[in-house]
């Protein structure tokens, strides 16, 4: 009876999650092609009008993420969320496990900037949802320092995931040295969130149809905020060596934050 329960269960999540999927499809569409054009006809003022979409993708992505918890397709717990909503002016540095990471995260910070990869542009479902958030795109080398500069001084939140990409299950996390060097160069304090999945869900190897046995449990851990003083000082240290001593701090973080979350699951599932 146990696995009949447990098949019909991980079939039952097969189909939410399909529907899931066409959902984030769908809405992206209707906000790209709808609402935010609406936007573009009665809000002129580009701040503005850019604080309302990116609110309106915040609201979204938490009305998605609670339909994927009431149709069973995963659950999650952000430890620290206050912290995390009353950013500002700051680097937010993140792991990146799963498809779904910068999802989660922007459900619950309302206004946040965000650095996304140049190739998203060309993907229909989100591109018009990046135009309308006026996102920073990393391919723009020769102005992305003095944007960054620029946001977080007026008191933007840039979310970053420095890996680059998706983690690799079974690689040693590395990270890009861009976040840090964004860090040194605009005088940045960074708050550091950790990300744990308690199942192969969406990651760099899987579908999304590669359901796992069991609901995925996601846990988001927002960490301490790290002040960029401690790392440096613009009369003793070259920006460059500094990012470097940066980078390896955050990697350390990051590293330790993950293996500190997945023994705390562990022994839950076991328990």
């Amino acid at each position: 009876m146990n696995a009949l329960a447990s098949t019909m269960n991980r079939v039952w999540r097969l189909v939410m999650t399909g529907f899931c999927f066409a959902l984030f499809g769908v809405g992206g569409l209707l906000l790209s092609l709808v609402w935010f054009n609406l936007l573009l006809m009665i809000q002129r003022d580009r701040a503005k009008r850019r604080r309302l979409a990116r609110r309106s993708i915040s609201a979204s992505f938490r009305f998605f993420m609670n339909v994927m918890r009431l149709t069973g397709v995963l659950d999650y717990r952000i430890d620290n969320l206050d912290a995390l909503r009353s950013e500002r002016g700051c680097l937010v540095i993140a792991n990146h496990p799963t498809l779904i990471d910068y999802v989660i995260l922007a459900s619950v910070m309302p206004e946040t900037d965000c650095l996304v990869k140049s190739a998203l542009l060309r993907n229909p479902f989100v591109s018009g949802v990046i135009r309308a958030a006026d996102y920073l795109i990393n391919s723009e080398a020769d102005t992305l320092l003095a944007a960054s500069q620029r946001r977080l001084a007026q008191g933007d939140t840039l979310l970053i995931f420095p890996e680059g990409t998706r983690t690799r299950i079974g690689e040693a996390m590395t990270l890009q040295r861009g976040a840090a060097n964004i860090a040194v160069r605009c005088g940045s304090d960074l708050r550091v969130v950790v990300i744990h999945c308690s199942e192969h869900l969406l990651d760099k190897k899987s579908r999304w149809y590669d359901v796992p046995p069991r609901k995925p449990f996601f846990t988001v851990d927002v960490r301490e905020r790290v002040n960029i003083h401690d790392f440096y000082d613009a009369t003793e240290q070259e920006p460059a060596l500094a990012a470097r001593q940066l980078n390896r701090h955050l990697q350390h973080r990051l590293t330790s934050g993950l293996q500190s979350l997945s023994g705390i699951n562990d022994a839950s599932a076991l328990s």
